[in-house]
């Protein structure tokens, strides 16, 4: 099998890409997903990759939360982080922010939090980026 990023790397939506004027919760990401074959992946790695469109008003401050159950969430300490995790705002129009996740939790997710008085915020959207899979090849489904 050709190493490829399709076979090393899974995305998972965390942060519908919406025009966002709230303070809002991701949807989360488990790193540990089934296979087609009914294997188990465990992935060693995450990225949290922003990505802003058309930001209004109101400052829009992302950051990373993990878990170890899906339910019980802290945000993540900065020593498990790599990169800055982003504040945007309306000079941030189309920029792309990724911030890698070093941590051992299994369940990840973004949050917005939006300051200022938005009447129509920003449009951008979060994804987590699993990858080194300890399966291969990754599943699709």
């Amino acid at each position: 099998m050709r190493r490829t990023v399709y076979h090393h790397v899974r995305a998972k939506a965390t942060l519908a890409v919406a025009a966002h004027s709230a303070t809002a919760n991701g949807t989360s990401v488990d790193r540990k997903l089934s296979g087609a074959d009914g294997t188990n992946e465990w992935f060693e790695s995450a990225t949290l990759l922003v990505h802003a469109g058309t930001i209004t008003d109101g400052s829009h401050a992302i950051k990373l939360q993990d878990s170890d159950n899906g339910t019980d969430w802290t945000d993540v300490a900065a020593k498990y982080l790599q990169g800055t995790l982003p504040t945007i705002a309306a000079a941030d129009d189309d920029k792309v922010y990724e911030v890698g996740y070093t941590g051992n939790a299994r369940y990840l997710r973004a949050v917005a939090t939006v300051t200022g008085s938005p009447e129509t915020g920003g449009i951008y959207g979060a994804t987590i980026l699993l990858g080194f899979p300890t399966v291969l090849p990754i599943s699709r489904t």
